[in-house]
């Protein structure tokens, strides 16, 4: 029997459509989500869930309890709520009137969709339909954007799991170019990690006309920059493993005929495996050092680890992509998707509690002064999320959990 035939109520697209444009015109940066968070926690409330604020400053946990529930399983699901400092230019109605802030990731319609899932959760619970007893937490983040100090670490630092116990965690982000409703699911390394490294040369400025009494920087920078795309491929087996070292910035000097004092490179580096991970680390130390040191110049190199590699449990992502399976059909769902070089701080969840991060298509998203102009990415000013998908994610989410307080292994420690 499929879960759509043991709930009589869907989720309700018109609500969550209203909920999301909300959010979207209003968007919040990471630990200000103030609007967003309040509005999560008054719906949540109106729904008779146990309503806990300002976990990592702007998190919300509703807490949803039924029956025997001391004894029942307790399940995590988990939406993000930040914005992006990106200027806005899709020219919809419900574009950001926040100037330099909007939802260019989707954390808008993650949001919408846990509090559609949400506000049928209760009801089901209230009439007997999830099973003799068990406990959901919906986790509502903030700060995901913000790197390695994202909301998900600082939740948990603050207690989130020991306050609020789960036995299985999921997540869900939208997939843009993906058929819209698709479903993709792998077990293990899915999303890589993510460091961002600075690399500062530091030669002797000089007058242009005169290198010889200069010691140039930008040499031994423009060397590394080269000898880095080298490391994928000749360090990193390119069959095996992923590994991505992308120079996102490059500064020295302000005058055409000016040698500069510095030379700065700023780069994202990404793995899926940690032993490459730190692979790549102590070869971009030892490339970015040993220029340095050819061409006389001193190299400072900081490099922060921000999220770790996200690993699903194998046993959870087969269960999941199993309600895709039973909620949908076979052909909306890919139990072995490829993973992605993106990074995620549900990471941090998932080391934690065994659980899934799993992705929906988000189809044609793009948009130029209101019309679809066909997909973009994430972290693009054209970008919104698709409402088109924001009751199918719903209505995963409430099928995931009828399956899991019904179906799920029982767990033996309290």
């Amino acid at each position: 029997m499929n879960a759509r035939d043991t709930f009589p109520t869907d989720p309700d697209a018109e609500a969550m459509t209203a909920w999301r444009h909300t959010i979207h015109r209003h968007p919040e940066l990471g630990f200000k989500e103030f609007k967003t968070s309040t509005l999560v926690a008054d719906l949540l409330g109106q729904w008779g869930y146990g309503v806990t604020t300002g976990l990592a400053v702007t998190g919300v946990v509703g807490t949803l309890r039924w029956g025997r529930h001391e004894d029942g399983l307790r399940l995590g699901l988990r939406a993000d709520m930040d914005a992006l400092p990106i200027e806005e230019a899709t020219g919809l109605p419900w574009a950001s009137a926040t100037p330099g802030q909007m939802h260019a990731c989707g954390h808008d319609g993650h949001t919408a969709m846990l509090l559609g899932a949400a506000q049928v959760l209760a009801q089901a619970a209230a009439d007997g339909q999830l099973g003799d007893g068990g406990t959901a937490h919906l986790i509502f983040q903030p700060a995901e954007e913000l790197g390695g100090g994202g909301g998900a670490r600082r939740m948990i630092e603050e207690g989130l799991f020991e306050r609020f116990p789960c036995d299985a965690i999921f997540a869900m982000h939208n997939y843009p170019g993906m058929p819209t409703g698709r479903f993709h699911f792998r077990s293990g390394p899915f999303m890589a990690s993510s460091d961002k490294v600075l690399i500062r040369f530091h030669g002797k400025g000089g007058h242009g006309a005169m290198p010889h009494l200069a010691v140039d920087p930008t040499l031994p920078a423009a060397a590394t920059v080269l000898a880095l795309q080298g490391i994928v491929g000749r360090n990193i087996d390119p069959i095996k493993d992923t590994a991505v070292i992308s120079v996102g910035r490059i500064t020295a000097g302000s005058m055409y005929n000016v040698i500069p004092q510095t030379a700065e490179l700023e780069l994202s580096v990404r793995a899926l495996d940690p032993a490459v991970r730190d692979q790549l680390q102590a070869r971009i130390l030892a490339v970015a050092e040993g220029h340095a040191a050819a061409h006389g110049v001193r190299a400072e190199i900081s490099y922060e680890r921000g999220y770790p590699v996200l690993v699903n449990s194998e046993a959870e992502t087969r269960f999941a992509a199993d309600v895709a399976r039973q909620r949908f059909v076979e052909s909306q769902v890919d139990a072995d998707a490829l993973p992605l070089a993106g990074s995620e701080d549900f990471a941090y969840m998932l080391q934690r509690v065994p659980g899934c991060y799993l992705m929906i298509g988000n189809g044609d998203n793009g948009h130029d002064g209101g019309l679809r102009v066909g997909p973009c990415s994430v972290h693009n000013p054209h970008f919104d999320f698709n409402d088109e998908c924001l009751p199918l994610g719903a209505a995963y989410w409430v099928a995931l959990a009828e399956r899991f307080f019904k179906i799920y292994p029982r767990r033996n420690t309290p």
